[in-house]
């Protein structure tokens, strides 16, 4: 048996950046990282000595942390995503979820409950008539996919920040996490939660939520890429501890900014 051998710099860089092309969703911003990767910009965000496929990865971890950290600061909470009129909506809205449409669950409106936990003033659980009966909001957006593909479509609900300043939410905690009825889950960052586009949504185009857009509830986010916009909502805990994400715990960016 050949021994092992270490792998030099050059089959290290070559690895890293043939990583981050699989887990850099953005183009632009995947040419921007591979473009600047160097031996010593992986190490100094790493902490960790590139040896090996595992230390590779941690590097390439931390360079995606940095990049949350990144996104994080140069977000403006008062900046608006575009809106279009409704002669443009998508139709059909496309499906998409990590599951065939078959599987879509199924959520009964008389049992659902909307539970809150975390740093939450008031945390008793939310009917279905209970959230129709707030300030409701709507509107025409788009939907950005991290896998290339986008669809405009009309959302209507409750404003968040309404709904986290109505049951005492801690504002100046730095996460919302969601756990869905499809066992998604998902976390955003606490500016924008209080985004003004970002709604709580109840209805698409005028109708209840349809079961395969995420009734009862999504988390509709114009400023984020599909994959943050959650579904099928059943809880929301506000924290100050990282509650990371399905896809986000294998590797996608956690900000997920459009």
């Amino acid at each position: 048996m050949r021994p092992k051998t270490r792998p030099d710099g050059a089959d290290i860089l070559r690895e890293a950046r043939r990583l981050l092309d699989r887990r850099v969703e953005q183009p632009a911003r995947r040419a921007f990282l591979r473009n600047t990767l160097s031996l010593g910009g992986l190490v100094m965000l790493s902490g960790c000595t590139l040896s090996d496929d595992e230390s590779v990865e941690r590097a390439l971890m931390a360079v995606s942390r940095f990049n949350d950290r990144v996104q994080g600061w140069i977000f403006d909470p008062a900046a608006l995503a575009p809106t279009y009129p409704e002669s443009m909506i998508t139709r059909p809205f496309p499906f998409n979820a990590y599951y065939g449409i078959e599987d879509v669950p199924r959520v009964d409106a008389g049992d659902y409950r909307l539970e809150l936990a975390g740093l939450v003033a008031d945390r008793r659980p939310w009917r279905l008539e209970d959230l129709r009966a707030l300030p409701q909001a709507s509107q025409v957006t788009r939907h950005i996919c991290v896998e290339g593909w986008s669809a405009i479509g009309k959302w209507g609900g409750v404003r968040f920040s309404d709904f986290l300043r109505r049951v005492g939410a801690d504002l100046s905690a730095r996460y919302v996490a969601f756990q869905c009825a499809d066992d998604y889950y998902t976390s955003i960052d606490m500016p924008t939660a209080l985004h003004p586009q970002t709604l709580l949504t109840l209805t698409y185009d005028g109708r209840t939520l349809p079961a395969e857009y995420g009734f009862p509830m999504k988390l509709r986010m114009p400023t984020k890429l599909g994959y943050k916009n959650p579904k099928h909502i059943r809880a929301i805990t506000v924290t100050n501890a990282y509650p990371g994400g399905y896809w986000e715990d294998q590797g996608y960016n956690w900000f997920g900014g459009s």
